[in-house]
C-alpha cells in the first residue's frame, strides 16, 4: 500500500482520502484546520501560502493529490493558493529528496476561452478570458515542467452533497437570468471527481493531462427545466444581457472515458436526481 498525501482536504480532497484509506493506504491530509478531519486521514496542518505551511509534510510520500480551493475569488489570493503553494510544494519535496510517483492536480476547465458552443478537449488551445483561468493554465505549466511524474485533471462545475444551487433556488422560487441564446455548462459530480482520481491513481500510465466533466454539456435551461419538473414546481427564467453565467463551451471527456472510467452520474439528472432522493 502507498503514502498519499492530499494537500487541500476539502470538499474533494476528504472523501478522496476517505476512500484511499477505505483500500489500506496510509492518507496524510494537509489543511489548516485538521480538526475538520475524519479519523482515517492522519492529520497534517499546514497552510500552503507559506513554506513554514509545509513543514509537516510526512517523508516517504508515494503520491500526492494537489486539491486546494481558493476561500475568496481574487487574483492575489489565486495566484498565492494555486500557482505560488504548488511552488512552495514542489520546493520542499525537492528540498527533502522526496521522489514521489506521481503529482495529480485538480485544475479546473476555466482554462479555455471558448465561447461559441466550441467543443473542446485536452487538445484544444487554452485562451482563459479570467485571471482564475490564466493562473490555473500557469499553475499546470509549473507542474508539468517539474522533474515529478504529473497527471492535471481539468475539472468541470463540481456539484453534489451540500452543493444544491439549483435545487434549493428552485424550491425558493428564485429568478435564474439567462443570457440570450444557447448556455451551454460543463459539471461532475463530486463522487465522479473523486472516482476519476482513484481511477487514474490506479493505472500503471496515466497521461499528463484529462479534462473531467460528466458525458452531457448540457445547456443550463434544459437543466433548469428538468429539476422543476422533478421538484414539481416553475422554471422562473429570464432572459439578460447582463448575465454572463454558464459557458458557451462543450468540454469532451472522450480521453478519460476511454481509460475504462465509468462514471456513476453519466449525466445531471442522475447526480441531481440522486440528491432530490436522497433529500438535499
Amino acid at each position: 500500500m502507498a503514502r498519499i498525501l492530499i494537500v487541500g482536504c476539502g470538499y474533494v480532497g476528504t472523501p478522496l482520502g476517505l476512500r484511499l484509506a477505505e483500500l489500506g493506504h496510509e492518507v496524510f491530509g494537509l489543511r489548516r484546520d485538521v480538526s475538520k478531519l475524519p479519523l482515517e486521514i492522519n492529520p497534517v496542518q499546514g497552510d500552503v501560502s507559506g513554506l513554514d505551511g509545509f513543514r509537516g509534510v510526512p517523508s516517504g510520500v508515494d503520491y500526492v493529490f494537489y486539491a486546494v480551493g481558493a476561500k475568496s475569488r481574487d487574483e492575489d489570493t489565486y495566484r498565492n493558493v494555486y500557482m505560488d503553494g504548488l511552488g512552495r510544494l514542489l520546493q520542499v519535496l525537492g528540498d527533502e529528496g522526496q521522489s514521489p510517483k506521481r503529482i495529480f492536480f485538480t485544475s479546473s476547465t476555466s482554462v479555455y476561452g471558448q465561447s461559441r458552443g466550441e467543443w473542446v478537449d485536452e487538445s484544444s488551445p487554452t485562451h482563459p478570458p479570467t485571471f482564475s483561468g490564466s493562473i490555473m493554465v500557469a499553475t499546470e505549466s509549473l507542474l508539468q515542467s517539474s522533474s515529478y511524474p504529473s497527471t492535471v485533471l481539468r475539472l468541470g462545475g463540481i456539484y453534489g452533497p451540500g452543493r444544491k444551487g439549483f435545487v434549493s433556488g428552485l424550491r425558493a422560487q428564485k429568478v435564474f437570468p439567462l443570457p440570450p441564446g444557447q448556455n451551454y455548462t460543463n459539471r461532475i459530480h463530486r463522487d465522479d471527481a473523486v472516482g476519476a482520481l482513484m481511477h487514474l491513481l490506479a493505472m500503471d500510465s496515466p497521461e499528463d493531462l484529462y479534462v473531467g466533466v460528466d458525458n452531457e454539456a448540457a445547456d443550463r435551461i434544459d437543466v433548469l427545466q428538468w429539476l422543476a419538473h422533478r421538484l414539481s414546481v416553475e422554471p422562473l427564467t429570464e432572459v439578460s444581457e447582463a448575465s454572463h453565467k454558464g459557458s458557451g463551451r462543450r468540454c469532451q471527456n472522450d480521453r478519460l472515458r476511454s481509460t475504462g472510467y465509468e462514471f456513476i452520474y453519466p449525466t445531471f439528472r442522475e447526480g441531481y436526481g440522486a440528491l432530490i432522493d436522497a433529500g438535499e
